[in-house]
């Protein structure tokens, strides 16, 4: 583990060698995270160059994670019945919305809560199941709602916040508990 000073705060990173053509900062699991092609050494010009997007994600993250301190886990929650709800919530907003489902998938994801295909395939993470009912609901409108808009632009935060008008909220709770599930990786 390196350290990187920025302002007043050290930022530790950690950095990986692949066979990737160009360097990535990643804060996937709270930590920084320097992906670099195998022959990359100039370290230092790309933390200079990213230091204002690595202080603010640092920030971002250090309050998330100090409010995921209020935040509860649902440890009791069995797969099957998790299932169970996903499916039922889905029908729901399939039908409310006129719209055909997919498949539902469901598997552990790295980097997201869940993902849907252009055929309305619903790929679901199985850490979603550690979450408030309120949060996965909102995550499957999400996603279905990805049907109506692809990408997330005006027309698709204006369709979700008619559902759910206090979707930033809903967002900044799923960091808040991502990093709280990446920091307490026993589940």
């Amino acid at each position: 583990m390196y350290k990187f000073k920025i302002q007043e705060k050290e930022i530790n990173y950690k950095v990986v060698y692949r066979e990737v053509k160009y360097p990535r900062l990643e804060f996937k699991t709270g930590d920084l995270l320097l992906v670099l092609p195998k022959n990359f050494r100039n370290i230092q010009t790309l933390l200079e160059k990213h230091k204002s997007w690595i202080y603010k994600k640092h920030i971002q993250i250090s309050s998330a994670l100090k409010d995921g301190r209020r935040k509860k886990l649902i440890l009791n929650r069995d797969t099957d019945s998790f299932k169970e709800y996903v499916y039922n919530r889905l029908n729901e907003y399939f039908r409310e919305l006129n719209l055909s489902i997919g498949k539902v998938f469901f598997r552990s994801m790295k980097t997201k809560w869940a993902s849907c295909s252009l055929q309305g395939n619903i790929t679901v993470n199985l850490l979603l199941k550690y979450l408030p009912a309120e949060l996965i609901d909102y995550v499957l409108f999400h996603e279905v709602a990805h049907l109506r808009e692809r990408k997330h632009n005006k027309n698709f935060w204006n369709f979700v916040k008619k559902k759910f008008n206090d979707y930033p909220e809903r967002e900044k709770d799923l960091m808040i508990y991502w990093f709280l599930i990446q920091k307490n990786q026993k589940y």
